[in-house]
């Protein structure tokens, strides 16, 4: 038997990564008896038949597993958002960051279109660059990076290999051109900007894991919106790597950094050191959390 990486399922039949090709795979009866289910992502063993077909004989245990997208075994989490058309959802951001974080997968922020940013900004004060900063700082892996002209994209290269990744970010925010860009042999289809909404049109339909830089790579179906993750108001804090780096400077243990005096976070934030966007942003996730915890 060899091990393999499930790709992605079709028609009763599953596509398994193994040894460098792809391997058309189909179920050992247990796993029918067992109602088994199968995600992309799934390590398996699988025992080459004829050609490239094989059967599944045994899956291993996830090390995790996102939902929204549904995959399993995910290293990192390459999260794409637009510099300008459309403007980055830094909301919608920092929600998939909670998730990332919650889910323990690493997460990369490339922000992308840098060409067509500086276009437009000219001599302007460069505020999308100001913007990236904030992520880096606070100790992100940030990047800005041009599918048109390819700057950056080597860097990217680089953190894919021999990873799950996945790519997840609003539509229209280029990562289907990033895709292309990362993997030229494999063209995935772009999608066009809604002049009238400036948001984004659906490109990708389904999830499945595809070859890129010595990688599998997930394009996944655009978000618009997010939900938190279930959790405890006391543990939003820990999302934010700013935050929880000060919380023990807080005068109380129990400080949730909204009217408690003497709060180390607060104090932050009126230095310049912890960005107002993302403070006002953990205010909106806190009274989210806050509302879930009271429905359980």
């Amino acid at each position: 038997m060899i091990d393999g990486v499930l790709l992605k399922g079709y028609g009763g039949f599953y596509y398994v990564y193994a040894e460098g090709r792809v391997w058309e795979c189909s179920l050992r009866g247990r796993f029918r008896v067992k109602d088994q289910d199968f995600i992309p992502g799934d390590r398996v063993n699988i025992l080459p038949e004829q050609e490239d077909k094989a059967t599944i004989e045994s899956v291993i245990t996830r090390r995790n597993v996102l939902s929204r997208p549904t995959i399993a075994n995910v290293d990192q989490a390459i999260l794409v958002f637009a510099m300008t058309s459309p403007k980055p959802d830094l909301n919608l951001l920092d929600r998939l960051l909670i998730q990332v974080t919650d889910a323990e997968i690493e997460p990369i922020i490339v922000f992308t279109k840098l060409d067509k940013y500086k276009e437009e900004s000219g001599t302007a004060p460069k505020e999308g660059l100001k913007i990236t900063d904030v992520y880096r700082n606070i100790g992100y892996t940030v990047f800005e990076v041009s599918s048109k002209t390819g700057q950056g994209i080597a860097d990217i290269a680089v953190r894919l290999t021999n990873k799950i990744s996945v790519l997840a970010g609003p539509s229209g925010a280029g990562k289907s051109s990033l895709f292309n860009a990362l993997s030229p042999g494999i063209q995935l289809k772009t999608g066009e900007i809604s002049n009238k909404s400036k948001r984004g049109r659906h490109t990708t339909r389904h999830v499945e894991l595809m070859v890129c830089s010595g990688g599998l790579v997930a394009d996944t179906p655009g978000f618009s919106s997010l939900f938190l993750p279930e959790m405890k108001r006391a543990e939003l804090a820990d999302c934010f790597p700013e935050f929880a780096i000060r919380r023990n400077q807080c005068r109380f243990n129990s400080c949730l950094h909204d009217k408690e005096p003497n709060c180390a976070i607060k104090a932050a934030l009126e230095t310049g050191e912890i960005s107002p966007i993302r403070y006002d942003h953990y205010l909106i996730f806190l009274k989210e959390v806050i509302e879930a915890e009271r429905k359980y």
